[in-house]
């Protein structure tokens, strides 16, 4: 059998999220649908981990394997041609059979979009967090610095998971604006359960004057009472993986 990398970009909004869920296929289902109507061939799509309902994807990875010899140079057209107008594959290259999509990562960046302003966005309403305070991005910047490096993040992470170890590495944190759109891009070796959209939040609450605390502190503590509020999903995006 050939195992067969993909690059997938979507739009999260419409999905229950990546995974196939009892009502409703996800990204993951409809593409592995669009496999089997090319090819007759049941597969199991392996994703690089899982995005939440909302999230969007501009490079999420994923890997399956086929009997069937159909070039890899022919999978994303023939895919894309299966598929609804807000999931693409981008890419598509063969790989060695040992290579597993979520094992074999070594780390991901993640995109977040903040839309500060009064006003609504029609453009970015479904791609942006709308936050009506003004926020003091310097200060922001400031105090993200805390963030990079090795670090118990279990402050930041949803009390649902069941992860046991929750040290993380935070490689490079960036922020960028035009007009009033934020964009934060976070790197890191991998990240807990909804981590990312928690340090949003906090980041956010710091920026309006909410959070006092030094974000040092808030590691430190281990509490996700003493981290801000969770961003939502629809300002994030996963945006590369790393093999």
């Amino acid at each position: 059998m050939k195992n067969y990398k993909i690059t997938i970009q979507y739009d999260g909004h419409n999905y229950c999220g990546w995974q196939k869920q009892p009502y409703s296929l996800g990204i993951q289902g409809n593409i592995e649908n669009a496999i089997y109507e090319i090819t007759k061939e049941k597969v199991k799509l392996i994703g690089s981990g899982r995005t939440d309902a909302g999230v969007h994807a501009l490079g999420q990875v994923a890997n399956f394997s086929l009997n069937s010899n159909i070039s890899f140079d022919k999978i994303p057209n023939a895919i894309n041609s299966k598929l609804p107008k807000d999931i693409s594959v981008i890419n598509c290259v063969l790989v060695d059979e040992n290579f597993h999509s979520r094992y074999s990562a070594k780390g991901k960046t993640y995109r977040y979009l903040i839309h500060n302003s009064i006003h609504r966005n029609p453009i970015y309403k479904d791609i942006s967090y709308q936050v009506k305070y003004k926020l003091d991005l310097e200060k922001m910047k400031e105090e993200a610095k805390y963030l990079l490096g090795n670090h118990d993040f279990i402050g930041f992470m949803s009390s649902n998971s069941q992860v046991k170890d929750t040290t993380r590495e935070i490689y490079d944190i960036s922020f960028s604006d035009i007009d009033d759109i934020i964009c934060i891009e976070i790197t890191g070796n991998g990240f807990l359960y909804n981590m990312v959209r928690i340090i949003i939040g906090t980041l956010v609450d710091i920026g309006r004057g909410k959070i006092t605390t030094s974000l040092k502190d808030i590691i430190n503590s281990k509490n996700r009472n003493m981290a801000g509020h969770t961003a939502p999903a629809h300002g994030l995006f996963l945006k590369k993986v790393y093999y």
